[in-house]
């Protein structure tokens, strides 16, 4: 990540610890020196969701920029990213579920699902954000293909959409972390 442009995906299991490693990365890659911007894809819904949004800012360092984006990802990224910056997005699969789900949340438990209307247009935007904007992205994501393939055609249709998402952006990204246990291990680039 020696050049002003350049993305990672940092991406692991529930609780792997993945979210820390980018953050810890993200402050290593800034040094202080560079202008670093959080943006967050979770929306506040619930109690849970509170709570997990505040245990992330509590983490952060106080002097990161924080924008929250739940839908237009892309647009966002390109608007904000610069070549003295470093934007941290955690995380692709809520960004993933808040598009898929943006229309309607009422799927048969079998047969073909279609996509909302937007979904197409926001992936694209996302992939093509990553190889045009001029800064540094990290970007966090879960991995939800190692298990059991789920029953419920809902949730065969999320877990397909982000495994070919986290393709799409691992052949983009110069840098592919795995973390597990807290650990990472780099898929794709060098140790930064």
């Amino acid at each position: 990540m020696k050049s002003a442009h350049s993305t990672s995906l940092i991406f692991g299991g529930a609780r792997s610890g993945k979210s820390a490693f980018a953050e810890q990365l993200t402050s290593k890659l800034s040094d202080g020196k560079q202008e670093v911007l959080y943006l967050a894809t979770a929306r506040a819904g619930d109690a849970e969701m509170q709570e997990r949004i505040a245990h992330h800012r509590a983490r952060r360092p106080a002097d990161w920029g924080t924008l929250e984006q739940s839908l237009e990802l892309g647009a966002t990224i390109i608007a904000h990213s610069r070549t003295d910056n470093i934007i941290l997005v955690d995380c692709l699969t809520v960004w993933l579920s808040n598009l898929l789900f943006s229309e309607s949340t009422n799927f048969p438990e079998i047969g073909h699902i279609t996509p909302p209307s937007q979904f197409a247009v926001q992936r694209q935007a996302l992939l093509d954000a990553l190889v045009q904007a001029p800064g540094q992205i990290i970007l966090v994501s879960n991995e939800v293909g190692m298990g059991i393939v789920p029953m419920g055609a809902v949730s065969r249709w999320f877990v397909d959409e982000a495994g070919r998402l986290n393709q799409a952006v691992a052949a983009i990204a110069d840098n592919v972390v795995w973390v597990a246990a807290g650990l990472p291990l780099y898929l794709k680039g060098q140790p930064c």
